[in-house]
């Protein structure tokens, strides 16, 4: 039987320089992390990247992280190759949210990839969620987390596909933390499991109706990601990001965001990828191992697994290492 790597490699190879010459795509919530990394590597891709996000040159959002900024996103997209056109655009705000659809219609009359990345609730978890029974979790930060990662999905879908499903092959990618069979398990908190596995059902329920158009919705997970918000979390670069596992060991097996954004970027260059992937959950290393892409280092971490491993561990004692999941 082939190799699963070698099958993507040589998949990898045979697409052409530029695939997504042409194509125009939005990634919503693109100021840094893994929404950054996809909008940069569609532009590598030759694709036009509209990329939306709260913190401006000018404002920073209640993130509160004014080094990341949805222009600089534009700028890295247009370095890469592509044409990146930053929008500011807080997607909770259903007349930005017309207005940035409005535009792109009137630029280009139709949209080839949507990105539905948008979260921006990190500041939340350690406070108000990690750690907390749903009734010890403040109301208002528990609802707030819902808005962040479940009705800024739903507006930005309700308003964006049907300028989707004008184009020749639509493709929605959901964004998430964690496959459906990891979510399987209670993720720590009410309000995060619920935020957490609402993108899964809305990439299944929505490529119920994209299959008519030839359509692929698909919900997506990175890692253990090496974010810059991760990074700065724990006082660290990504020049040394290995020495955070002196206090955490299992950061041994985080990814760039890079690693994500290069088989989101493989997937929506593949013509077959409605019979890949629509209504499925996947992560970025089943995409590397079906695309054939790596990590910044040429690794490919699986950090599922890995975690995995590491709960199985506990009932069968044998020792797990991240180098066997890299």
């Amino acid at each position: 039987m082939e190799n699963m790597n070698d099958a993507g490699d040589r998949l990898r190879d045979s697409l052409p320089a530029l695939p997504l010459a042409g194509r125009i795509a939005l990634v919503a919530g693109a100021t840094r992390g893994a929404g950054r990394a996809m909008a940069v590597e569609l532009g590598r891709a030759g694709a036009t990247v509209y990329v939306t996000g709260r913190t401006t040159r000018e404002r920073v959002s209640e993130v509160g992280r004014a080094s990341e900024t949805i222009e600089e996103t534009g700028e890295l997209v247009t370095a890469a190759g592509g044409v990146g056109i930053a929008v500011p655009t807080d997607h909770l705000d259903e007349e930005r949210v017309r207005a940035l659809f409005g535009r792109i219609e009137e630029e280009h009359g139709h949209l080839d990839v949507l990105v539905n990345d948008l979260w921006g609730g990190e500041h939340l978890m350690a406070g108000s969620i990690f750690g907390k029974r749903s009734w010890e979790t403040p109301l208002a930060d528990g609802l707030r987390v819902l808005e962040l990662g479940v009705r800024s999905h739903v507006i930005t879908a309700a308003l964006g596909l049907p300028l989707l499903v004008r184009s020749d092959g639509p493709l929605l990618v959901e964004v998430t933390d964690g496959t459906a069979a990891y979510n399987r398990r209670y993720r720590e908190n009410l309000y995060y499991d619920l935020a957490k596995n609402a993108p899964i059902r809305m990439a299944f329920g929505l490529g119920e109706e994209l299959a008519e158009y030839g359509g692929t919705a698909v919900c997506v997970t990175p890692g253990f990601l090496r974010s810059e918000q991760m990074l700065a979390h724990f006082g660290a670069a990504e020049e040394n990001w290995r020495d955070v596992t002196a206090v955490e060991p299992t950061f041994a097996i985080a990814e760039s965001p890079q690693y994500l954004a290069r088989g989101v970027a493989a997937l929506a260059a593949d013509p077959r990828r409605a019979e890949r992937w629509n209504r499925k959950s996947t992560s970025s290393a089943e995409l590397a191992r079906v695309y054939g892409v790596t990590d910044a280092d040429g690794s490919r971490p699986d950090a599922w697994a890995y975690f995995d491993a590491l709960a199985a561990q506990g009932e069968q004692g044998a020792p797990v290492s991240a180098d066997d999941y890299r």
